[in-house]
């Protein structure tokens, strides 16, 4: 589908949302409309850079709207759309089928909008010399097979490896269990959970031995308009689909590389929806899809979902 006629579509039906959740008697005692009121909703942790950037541009375009982001993690998040504790939650992945058929079975309205493509980043201390790695070592790190670096690198000294996540229960952990593991649970022993992405960051840039596996979107420096430069303190790995990883085979979670599918680890964004009467949780959710919404997921580091995507060689004179 062309995509400037995607956002034609979404606009349309945006208007038509509107026009209807207006229109409709408030028979929950709720006084939130498209575009106006005060909620809460529920994001995984990993995406709160790119969640607070969309927060604060919706309500400069809506200030009659307000709305209040619960980073936790895509565990507790999902527990609290389904407990109608919350209509909206922002995570990696879509409704599974028994949650969804637990919400139709109550008479509720889910609905999945998908938001944008986030590479999953491998970041590994200043230490560690060994820049590439496979997604087959990874897996062999995540099952407990590969117990030291030397498992991976003959040549390495640092010893043990220690896996580093942002939460037990993230979108980052299920991504490796589901995605690396194929559903099998994470077999090593050398697991460490934090409670944050920049807990992660913190701790891989104080242990030479350890990696870390977080969203990609945490790494961008905000001084570098191109998305291209990550932090200093620690190294982000390249990652490869085959083993033994090399630079020629290896990519970093680059916007580009995600475009193109080169880069491996790459997962989708979702807003998961359960507003019946289309009122503010579905108007933040849409407005993140839409051109103004996905042009800051663009200026943020991850690949938007909609629009057109132009590429342009760029030539550097040293």
């Amino acid at each position: 589908m062309n995509k400037n006629v995607s956002y034609i579509f979404v606009g349309l039906l945006l208007s038509a949302a509107l026009a209807v959740s207006c229109g409709k008697p408030n028979k929950s005692g709720r006084t939130d409309t498209y575009s106006s009121g005060v909620i809460s909703f529920a994001s995984d942790e990993s995406f709160s850079p790119i969640v607070e950037e969309e927060r604060y541009i919706f309500e400069v375009v809506y200030p009659k709207a307000k709305v209040n982001p619960i980073y936790t993690s895509e565990s507790d998040a999902m527990r609290m759309l389904l407990n109608d504790s919350i209509m909206l939650v922002i995570t990696a992945r879509d409704f599974k089928q028994a949650e969804y058929d637990n919400l139709k079975a109550r008479r509720r309205v889910p609905i999945s909008q998908k938001l944008a493509y986030d590479g999953l980043a491998v970041i590994q201390n200043n230490a560690n010399r060994d820049s590439c790695i496979g997604v087959p070592d990874l897996k062999r790190i995540l099952n407990g097979e590969a117990t030291k670096w030397s498992d991976i690198y003959e040549h390495s000294r640092l010893g043990d490896i220690t896996l580093v996540f942002d939460n037990a229960g993230s979108s980052a952990v299920h991504y490796a269990e589901d995605s690396i593991l194929g559903g099998q649970p994470i077999g090593s022993k050398n697991v460490y959970a934090t409670n944050s992405s920049p807990e992660v960051i913190d701790y891989v840039e104080q242990h030479p031995g350890a990696i870390g596996i977080i969203g990609s979107n945490w790494l961008n420096d905000k001084r570098d308009t191109t998305n291209v430069t990550f932090k200093k303190n620690i190294r982000t790995m390249r990652v490869s689909r085959f083993s033994p990883a090399t630079l020629e085979n290896s990519w970093l979670p680059y916007q580009y590389y995600l475009y193109n599918d080169n880069y491996p680890l790459i997962r989708t964004v979702y807003a998961l929806i359960n507003d019946p009467r289309k009122a503010l949780p579905w108007g933040f959710a849409q407005f993140i899809a839409s051109p103004k919404g996905q042009l800051i997921i663009l200026q943020t580091g991850l690949l938007p979902m909609y629009g057109n995507i132009t590429v342009r060689d760029v030539k550097v004179n040293n």
